[in-house]
């Protein structure tokens, strides 16, 4: 190989930079995190689910301000993510399955193999009370979020368009006001 090919290689593992993928990675979490979650919420009553007593000794009710105000904290868990794919961006974009990739580990390590007894998890299957089929209705929302989120960021980072900027922006800025314009409401 020539200095040139070597040079073009080199750029090319070098993206996204760190800033790009945290700006996607932040704005494509939480997009997919609050459809999904909407979604879910209704097609599952978490009114009704989280006020049982077996689920309400650790959840709050979906009127508890912290979790009207839950989307809020969402671009603080995609600079994790984006720390956590930053390293390895090379094994997850400029490949034609990256997003496969993405998707199976936020799975693998994020939902199926926690360290901890986290619902829906093997270890929340083994050492919680909670019914094994219930804890798994939860990968109901979480395991397509993980896959619209790998496809959002996936293909917003291997074909970058204005459009796809500003929409994305444009959602992700009403997203972030609808749970600051209820939490005022609701005082």
């Amino acid at each position: 190989m020539d200095e040139q090919a070597l040079g073009t290689n080199a750029l090319a593992e070098q993206r996204p930079g760190f800033a790009e993928l945290f700006a996607k990675t932040a704005v494509a979490h939480t997009i997919t995190y609050f459809f999904m979650g909407v979604i879910a919420s209704t097609a599952m009553n978490y009114k009704e689910m989280f006020a049982r007593p077996e689920i309400a000794c650790y959840m709050r009710p979906v009127s508890d301000p912290w979790v009207m105000a839950g989307p809020l904290f969402q671009p603080l868990r995609g600079l994790i993510f984006a720390l956590a794919f930053y390293p390895i961006r090379g094994a997850l974009f400029g490949r034609k399955r990256g997003w496969l990739v993405m998707w199976w580990l936020l799975v693998a390590l994020g939902i199926l193999n926690t360290f901890g007894p986290a619902w829906g998890s093997v270890e929340g299957m083994i050492y919680t009370l909670q019914p094994a089929l219930g804890q798994m209705m939860g990968w109901l929302e979480v395991v397509p979020q993980a896959l619209l989120m790998s496809v959002i960021l996936f293909y917003w980072v291997e074909r970058p368009r204005k459009w796809m900027n500003w929409t994305l922006g444009i959602v992700f800025c009403l997203m972030m006001m609808l749970p600051v314009m209820g939490l005022i409401m609701k005082k």
